[in-house]
């Protein structure tokens, strides 16, 4: 390694500034600023994509937009057509038609772009930044600087404080605080270090301090890094099952309305109506479903990246929408259900102890400690008894830290020796010194046992004081999102690693619907296996090698970004923020998303019912003057009528735009409720709104004399 002394990069210890490396400071900062909402560059860029997506070729996916593209083609070549040859009668209304045509193309082409926008940018920032990163690839005892394009997988490259990772792998050797935040937002470091489920690194986060070996387990074009680039480009999204079904719902309807409209010509020339062909077109479009249509792919695009702005990574389309029909579960329940860290709830003092003195003697032990374990005893202490943290210096004091051997801690001091740690460590220490655990301390330990917490017990030279009861601390709030699942059909199951006495008092109090104790692998896999033979759609979340074949196995396997490849590869989505609590939030943005397809869809196909009305009396009437009482709009002349439910037609999907990126408001009801409402408000809404906006559309156009 070119005479590199590790050792002296381990002590380093120093902080890189970013203006040490003005360059990664740029591409850090580009990335940080395209993270943001939509802006002014986003808006253009969408706006200059929507006419590149004029290209039929682009447009033959959305076959609904793909007919109207041919309709105001045809159009187009007519009012043309008609130019040349001097006929003018009707050519201002022809060139209205045509133009509202092609806004509607451009409009929904807009809608997709815009959609795709913020991914995009977020995207082309840390392109930028992976592809002007070197690499410093290991080649026995040798350094040589490369750029990260041509990394292989396998390969092991040295990367130090300063540094950009050049591309996902894990650690081999090392450890180092690492900045993930061009990733995953987070400004707070992580450690990443060789060994156990924290080994996993992402391309282009950046080491901070000390240095880390890493294995490239990605070849160019496998990164994280390029499938997230590839999922928020439009044109590179795979179309989920329902999105596939509803889909080939809109190509049958436009298939039945362009056989019924072709059949028009001949009846109206039977019938003496005069229809041309921007009337044919016009009425084409706005009998066909085209704001369902126009919004589609949209609406996907939208649900991809809502899961982008969690710091979520799904493989496929197909998971997102996987994750709105999950009605099982699975949570871990250290750092899902409970804090992680277990706190110190109460002190319980031995038979003749004082209970002041157990616990000035409880805090004593842990001055020291910086576990959260520690700091919550020395707080119970503080706030019970008002026992203030006390300067070990000044007290002389020398602290016992805690090993794997003695599974004890303690403080010496003033010819005091006090010791803390569990049972049977507390126990094998006194025997020591011909002492023993009373009776009646083993009981509470026993109580406390059972109760699912963890005992710790202190004593002071031969003598047991007492038992800290711990206590894993169910994360506030919980209980009441798992209330809203179960609203909702949704099961919840708790993994767990204790014993099954220990799971089920934390099961009740966090209110899930049901726990597997004593989880092993095998367990995991068959539980899920059960599920999933009974007809549930099953959720999971994991961070490590023993968690693959149950992420595999699940519908929707949500794995930890700092958990290992192997979980990683097992898993359909990746959570970069590595926290397990996302999976019920992955599961609301799975309903939204389904909640939006379906409420636009419903919307969509009732206002078409009003342009049906505003449209093909307007059509016949001349013919048919007993149509006239379908005009129920009152719409001033045929041409106004036509004209303003082609203008409605377009404006809508404008309308709809926001929605179809935001999603319909999420509320964690049951289906009945929800469809309900939607019918409610996208269905009835849907079908009012449209008889007021075309006749507000038609009083426009006639006080501006335009038809």
């Amino acid at each position: 390694m070119d005479g590199h002394d590790s050792s002296a990069v381990v002590n380093k210890r120093t902080f890189a500034k970013e203006e040490d490396n003005p360059g990664n400071a740029r591409h850090f900062e580009g990335v940080k600023k395209e993270q943001g909402g939509l802006n002014r560059s986003i808006l253009t860029r969408a706006a200059i994509d929507a006419f590149y997506k004029l290209n039929p070729r682009a447009l033959w996916n959305n076959p609904v937009m793909f007919v109207v593209q041919i309709a105001a083609l045809l159009t187009t070549f007519f009012t043309i057509r008609d130019i040349a040859g001097g006929q003018t009668a009707t050519l201002w209304f022809n060139v209205q038609i045509a133009a509202w045509l092609w806004i509607t193309v451009f409009f929904v082409n807009f809608a997709e772009a815009l959609a795709e926008g913020r991914g995009k940018a977020q995207a082309a920032a840390l392109r930028r930044s992976r592809s002007e990163t070197q690499a410093k690839k290991l080649a026995g005892d040798k350094t040589e600087k490369i750029p990260a394009s041509q990394l292989r997988k396998g390969d092991v490259v040295l990367v130090e404080a300063g540094d950009f990772i050049p591309s996902d792998g894990e650690v081999v050797e090392g450890i180092a605080s690492v900045d993930e935040s061009a990733i995953t937002g987070e400004s707070a470091p992580v450690i990443r270090e060789s060994g156990g489920d924290r080994n996993s690194v992402t391309g282009g986060t950046r080491v901070l301090s000390d240095w880390i070996k890493v294995r490239i387990t990605a070849n160019p074009g496998e990164t994280f890094l390029d499938k997230m680039i590839q999922l928020v480009e439009g044109a590179k999204r795979q179309k989920t099952p329902n999105e596939i079904a509803l889909t080939i719902l809109l190509v049958g309807l436009t298939i039945i309305f362009l056989l019924a409209v072709a059949t028009l010509e001949p009846f109206a020339i039977y019938s003496g109506a005069l229809v041309s062909l921007p009337v044919l077109a016009a009425l084409l479009v706005c009998l066909i479903p085209t704001t369902i249509g126009g919004l589609l792919s949209a609406i996907g695009i939208a649900g991809m990246d809502r899961l982008l702005k969690r710091n979520m990574l799904a493989m496929s389309g197909r998971a997102v929408e996987a994750a709105g029909d999950v009605d099982v579960l699975l949570l871990d329940k250290t750092g899902t259900i409970t804090l992680g860290n277990r706190v110190a709830t109460e002190f319980v003092p031995a038979p003749g102890i004082p209970l002041e003195k157990f616990a000035d003697a409880a805090q004593l032990s842990s001055l020291a400690d910086e576990t959260p374990e520690g700091r919550s005893i020395v707080i119970l202490a503080k706030e019970k008894f008002n026992l203030r943290e006390r300067d070990m210096t000044e007290l002389s004091a020398s602290f016992v830290p805690f090993s794997a051997q003695t599974r004890m801690s303690g403080v010496n001091l003033e010819g005091r020796e006090i010791r803390k740690g569990a049972t049977e460590a507390i126990e094998k220490y006194l025997r020591g010194i011909n002492s023993s655990l009373p009776p009646e301390v083993k009981s509470v330990v026993e109580d406390i046992s059972k109760k699912g917490g963890t005992p710790l017990v202190v004593a002071e030279g031969a003598c047991a004081l007492g038992v800290i009861y711990l206590k894993d601390v169910v994360k506030g709030g919980i209980r009441e999102r798992f209330a809203q699942l179960r609203r909702m059909g949704i099961k919840t199951v708790m993994i767990t690693g204790d014993n099954p006495l220990t799971a089920a008092v934390i099961a009740a109090e966090a209110g899930v619907d049901d726990f597997l104790a004593e989880a092993t692998p095998e367990a995991k896999l068959k539980l899920i296996r059960k599920y999933q033979a009974e007809g549930h759609l099953v959720a999971m979340t994991g961070d490590g090698t023993n968690d693959a074949l149950a992420l595999a196995q699940a519908d929707v396997g949500v794995a930890m970004n700092s958990g290992t490849q192997a979980a990683k590869e097992a898993g359909n989505m990746v959570d970069l923020d590595s926290n397990p609590t996302k999976l019920i939030e992955v599961v609301e943005t799975g309903k939204q998303l389904l909640m939006t397809r379906g409420s636009l869809t419903t919307f969509s196909i009732a206002n078409d019912l009003a342009k049906y009305f505003a449209i093909i009396p307007a059509i016949f009437a001349a013919a048919y003057p007993e149509l006239g009482v379908l005009n129920i709009m009152g719409l001033a002349t045929p041409q106004s009528a036509i004209l303003s439910a082609v203008i409605f037609n377009a404006l809508i999907i404008v309308a709809l735009v926001p929605l179809a990126l935001r999603g319909v408001t999420y509320r964690p009801q049951g289906a009945s409720v929800i469809l309900r409402r939607n019918l409610l408000i996208y269905g009835l809404g849907g079908l009012i709104a449209p008889f007021i906006v075309i006749k507000a559309i038609d009083l426009i156009l006639v006080f501006l004399g335009l038809s």
